[in-house]
């Protein structure tokens, strides 16, 4: 399914309660705790495959039916703070940055496409952008900073479309497409869960394709000005491909995909890389199966891939996965204080714990 238009509604929020020190054994085989999800209720039913939490408190989701939700006090209530008259838009992605200031995209073709930007916890919103070319198609957007950000559209004219932005996402630009290489023929990026561009602190970002005759991955050193390009060993197709990068610095990366048509079965679904996307590896054995979300958590090594058939954790990098749960999840993300929230099916709410 191209577009994932149509999809389960779930957002689950995921904090890890223990305390997890760098420099542990893991890698190497020692204690391991027990992931597991304990589940909480936001009232919606919705599609919340936006996930942007700021700390163990602060977490912002969005989705369908033109759904934000709000939490401060570490999910046990959620306040609804979407935009008026947006029913019709499905926010697939979104970026908080505190309490008050957060950034939505909502995807689909032609004025579909748009950007909001709140700075008052979402009690009102300003659209900074609403797409005028009929090709374009935006999936998702990544900030490096508080100011600078990137949103990544499907191929116009043969070349991947981005904008930026410089003031924290109240406006935008089209980055000129002279840096940009070639799009394959049917090759696209997934709008599953906020996770297809990604960046970290500073000038590095990477982007992550389907659909054409290879999954590949695009790398920028200068905020997205030129890029350049890496097949991975992730099968691509109609609807397969890599759904979601991420970086824990500017060398460690992880990879995670399949196809959406058939959930069951990904082989070679995962893959890592240690010199900055410049090379991939495939992972070993589960997860095996389609994974459409991945973040690092706080501790190195350490990272959860969530997908409609199950929940994955590795402790060495990427190298190898280890199931933990087998219910519906879609999005994951993490925060610097130890925080992992995930999003996924059907109104769910759910807490990560490691026991």
């Amino acid at each position: 399914m191209r577009r994932l238009t149509t999809i389960v509604s779930l957002v689950a929020v995921a904090t890890l309660t223990t305390s997890l020190a760098p420099g542990s054994a893991y890698a190497s085989g020692g204690h391991r705790p027990q992931p597991g999800w304990q589940d909480f209720a936001t009232g919606s039913t919705s599609s919340l495959r936006g996930l942007s939490p700021v700390s163990r408190r602060i977490a912002w989701a969005s989705g369908s039916g033109g759904e934000v939700l709000r939490t401060v006090d570490g999910g046990r209530t959620w306040q609804h703070v979407g935009p008026s008259d947006t029913a019709e838009l499905q926010f697939r992605d979104i970026q908080a940055f505190d309490a008050d200031h957060a950034v939505i995209l909502s995807i689909g073709e032609g004025t579909d496409s748009r950007i909001y930007a709140t700075a008052d916890g979402g009690a009102s919103w300003t659209e900074s952008f609403r797409n005028a070319e009929p090709a374009a198609f935006y999936d998702c957007m990544t900030f490096f900073d508080h100011r600078h950000g990137l949103a990544l559209s499907d191929p116009v004219d043969g070349r991947f479309r981005l904008l930026s932005t410089d003031d924290g996402g109240r406006s935008w630009s089209i980055v000129p497409g002279d840096g940009m290489p070639a799009a394959l023929a049917g090759e696209f990026a997934f709008a599953a869960s906020g996770t297809c561009i990604v960046s970290t602190a500073g000038r590095d970002s990477w982007f992550a394709t389907g659909g054409g005759a290879t999954a590949r991955v695009f790398r920028s050193a200068d905020r997205g000005r030129t890029w350049t390009v890496t097949d991975s060993p992730i099968p691509s197709g109609p609807s397969a491909g890599v759904y979601s990068v991420a970086f824990r610095d500017a060398h460690h990366g992880i990879a995670v995909g399949g196809d959406f048509a058939a959930p069951t079965s990904a082989p070679n679904g995962a893959a890592w890389t240690a010199d900055g996307g410049r090379t991939w590896v495939a992972a070993d054995g589960v997860p095996g199966e389609y994974r459409s979300g991945v973040a690092w958590t706080k501790v190195p090594g350490v990272a959860v891939a969530v997908g409609p058939t199950g929940s994955d954790i590795t402790w060495d990098g990427g190298r190898s996965w280890h199931r933990f749960e087998t219910g519906s999840l879609h999005g994951v993300q993490c925060t610097n204080d130890g925080a992992c929230w995930a999003s996924g099916a059907a109104g769910r709410i759910a807490r990560l714990t490691l026991g």
